[in-house]
């Protein structure tokens, strides 16, 4: 229920729906003769367009995030397990063509695949299954199986977990398929926005790990500001980042986290 009711509440909530919505209530209420809130209408999703598409918010918001955890300065000598949350592949290519396509997360497979040659003792737990509503392909995990593989890691070192479906399962499930490795050094991978929630969760469970933040998407301290030279991008990194906050009051508001912004 919690993982439909995301969904459907982030399909309403996310910028470019309320421009979307904006617009219809714009059209619907000229043709009634509410030209006063049609307008209303109008200009607000002008307002929220352009600030999503043609600023830097969204790297504002996000950076805060990105910040908060940064690559252990000293590494562990001895690692026992890594994880990888899912989330840095397409799925649909993927599953179709039978190879491991990245999308804009795609660090978090690289990252897991430098530590898998630095630690090449440690297990590697990939856990991702399906974040669609629909059944678009197989699971995440299973096509992050074949990058590993391509690049000469063991079978026998991963563990596919190919049922969770958001942060909360992969942290669930993936908790129960530790073994003896819960009781060892465990690192975690994911996108560097992602972790705070990430390692909330984690903490909640009672499970220490070693945040290894990837996927930068923020470039540093700025002012806010115009940005026009990649609007398709600035309009990703709102979202998510818009995305990523408003998961941070919900998993906290909701006791899937003990802080609303776990520390370092």
């Amino acid at each position: 229920m919690f993982f439909l009711a995301s969904k459907v509440f982030w399909l309403l909530a996310q910028p470019l729906s309320v421009v979307f919505l904006l617009m219809l209530i714009a059209v619907a209420t000229l043709f009634w003769g509410r030209r006063r809130l049609a307008a209303t209408a109008l200009v607000l999703g002008l307002l929220i367009h352009g600030t999503v598409s043609f600023t830097n918010l969204g790297y504002l918001i996000m950076q805060p995030l990105e910040d908060h955890f940064a690559v252990p300065a000293m590494p562990p000598d001895d690692v026992d397990a890594i994880i990888m949350l899912g989330g840095a592949t397409l799925e649909r290519p993927s599953s179709a063509r039978q190879i491991t396509e990245l999308n804009d997360a795609g660090d978090r497979l690289t990252t897991t695949l430098w530590l898998a040659q630095a630690y090449p003792t440690a297990k590697i737990f990939i856990s991702g299954g399906s974040g669609a509503l629909t059944d678009e392909g197989e699971a995440e995990a299973t096509t992050a199986e074949r990058f590993f593989l391509a690049f000469g890691i063991a079978r026998d070192r991963l563990v596919l977990e190919g049922e969770s479906r958001n942060t909360d399962e992969n942290v669930a499930n993936t908790k129960e398929l530790l073994g003896q490795s819960a009781d060892g050094t465990i690192v975690l991978v994911t996108s560097a926005y992602h972790m705070p929630r990430s390692v909330g969760i984690f903490e909640k469970t009672g499970l220490s790990v070693i945040p290894w933040p990837t996927d930068y998407r923020t470039p540093g301290q700025q002012s806010f500001g115009f940005d026009i030279a990649n609007p398709v991008q600035n309009v990703n990194v709102t979202t998510a980042a818009i995305k990523e906050w408003v998961g941070l009051l919900i998993y906290n508001w909701t006791g899937k986290t003990s802080k609303l912004f776990p520390g370092p």
